[in-house]
């Protein structure tokens, strides 16, 4: 799962945005000024920025433009003021997103999620492949193989195994899955995951003799660790 960096002075602010990034499941560390994001990000593996622009110790926009000079680390900004200037120069200096204060933490949970389908797929594919061994996703072409065996999937059971896929072992709740595998998941019932699990379950008994998945009664579904 990806780790996000908050870079963010008040922590009030702060504690709304680590409470969204938990529900989602979403790793999470917190920055309450530029030098202390720096530190985060030369321990390596962060996926996401959400980044302020008034800072203590600096600006939003300067500190994304020298990061855009040694890295593509995904950016979203954050800003009390609503100008179109500041959002048109966020944007032109690098940011993937840019949210107005205030905002929803579902709303900023959705913009997340929206940056990392764009911009995550190679990171996704990479630890998929480490970690599922036989079980290869390709989100490029949405195909599925375990082995040589191509699985013929719908676009929901697609994505409910490129999901589980990217975190075995781990238990993902059913609205969790909805947010992941559904472009509207308000547009389904939480049921319905159920139902394409089922199905999903069928294909891969009939391809490669086995079910993957692991039902967690009152929790979820997770796909067999194989490690």
């Amino acid at each position: 799962m990806a780790k996000i960096l908050i870079v963010e002075d008040e922590p009030s602010i702060a504690d709304n945005i680590r409470m969204a990034l938990d529900i989602e499941g979403f790793q999470h560390c917190w920055a309450s000024t530029l030098a202390k994001a720096e530190e985060f990000l030369a321990q390596g593996a962060i996926n996401l920025i959400i980044l302020d622009i008034g800072l203590p110790d600096g600006n939003g926009f300067d500190f994304c433009r020298q990061l855009r000079t040694s890295q593509n680390i995904p950016v979203i900004m954050l800003t009390a003021r609503s100008d179109d200037v500041d959002r048109i120069v966020g944007l032109e200096i690098g940011a993937d997103d840019y949210v107005t204060k205030p905002f929803s933490p579902r709303e900023l949970a959705a913009r997340i999620k929206s940056v990392l389908r764009r911009t995550q797929n190679s990171f996704d594919c990479e630890i998929q492949a480490q970690t599922c061994q036989k079980l290869k996703i390709d989100s490029q072409s949405f195909s599925a193989y375990y082995g040589e065996d191509k699985l013929t999937l719908s676009a929901h059971e697609f994505h409910l195994i490129e999901a589980l896929a990217a975190q075995p072992g781990r238990v993902f709740s059913r609205r969790q899955l909805l947010e992941r595998a559904w472009q509207d998941p308000n547009s389904a019932m939480e049921r319905t995951v159920d139902a394409h699990v089922k199905s999903l379950r069928a294909k891969l008994k009939k391809t490669i003799g086995k079910d993957l998945i692991i039902t967690h009664r009152g929790f979820g579904y997770s796909l067999e660790d194989p490690q």
